[in-house]
């Protein structure tokens, strides 16, 4: 399927860069931000694709909890995703790394024109050694913000899309559990990781659960819909705990890591 094995696509969650008061875990980012520029200096391309907007400009706001009014929602991912932008920006400046930041929503896909445009400033970007950081436009989005069943799953089927866009090798999802599990492990401590899944089956998407976080919107189901989609087109999807970004050095190394989700060939 003309996959480029030296690309790989990066995710990660509100759950894993924030802590539990949605304030911005910077120890996580600085490790997040050197381990990918550490794989680019390895002859990697990354893209990294960060939700977390929401989540921090409700912190900036200083509003007791997430917002259910949608024009508060959209107004504390303005603030949010500035504020990100800066943080992603210091944090990969340090390590000697240019970023660039691409909004877009589920809109924009269904227009073939700006589809090409997102792949062409992609290409740019990577082409000149820049790391771009991909989100959804949360401030201008509609649908997206206010849907039960969200389109894109705290990003997860974003990353699937660009990991596709870009016709990355490798789709890895930084989650705030292991991988999948037989069972919920946040309720039985004998569950069991599962480390291979060749195809995702309706006996595969059954272990999944609900949301798993306050802070995020994504869960289990969101990420096994992204592995399926990306695993569709032929790339290798992992999820792994995004809390220890060092593991994708593990993975660069071919080691067993989370859940691998096997790409399917064309």
């Amino acid at each position: 399927m003309n996959l480029d094995k030296k690309r790989i696509v990066v995710k990660v969650g509100t759950s894993t860069i924030t802590n539990e008061d949605g304030s911005i875990n910077f120890r996580v980012i600085d490790r997040l931000c050197r381990v990918l520029a550490e794989i680019d200096n390895m002859g990697y391309k990354v893209v990294l694709v960060s939700s977390g907007a929401i989540g921090l400009g409700v912190n900036k706001l200083r509003l007791p909890e997430k917002p259910t009014e949608t024009r508060m929602k959209q107004a504390a991912a303005a603030v949010g995703q500035c504020g990100l932008m800066h943080i992603y920006d210091k944090f990969f400046g340090e390590y000697g790394k240019l970023v660039a930041q691409i909004l877009f929503t589920s809109d924009d896909l269904e227009v073939s024109e700006k589809g090409e445009n997102l792949s062409n400033t992609l290409e740019a970007l990577i082409e000149n050694g820049v790391i771009p950081i991909v989100n959804e436009n949360d401030s201008l989005s509609y649908n997206e913000i206010i849907s039960k069943k969200k389109i894109f799953g705290d990003n997860d089927m974003l990353s699937a899309i660009v990991a596709n866009v870009i016709r990355s090798g490798k789709l890895i999802i930084l989650s705030d559990i292991e991988g999948l599990y037989d069972c919920n492990p946040k309720d039985n401590p004998e569950a069991k990781l599962i480390s291979r899944v060749e195809n995702i089956d309706e006996t595969v998407l059954s272990l999944a659960g609900g949301a798993g976080s306050a802070r995020g919107t994504g869960g289990m189901i969101s990420k096994l819909d992204a592995a399926s989609h990306a695993t569709d087109n032929g790339i290798d999807t992992l999820i792994i705990y995004g809390r220890e970004p060092e593991k994708i050095y593990d993975i660069i190394d071919g080691k067993k890591i989370g859940t691998l989700f096997v790409g399917k060939e064309g």
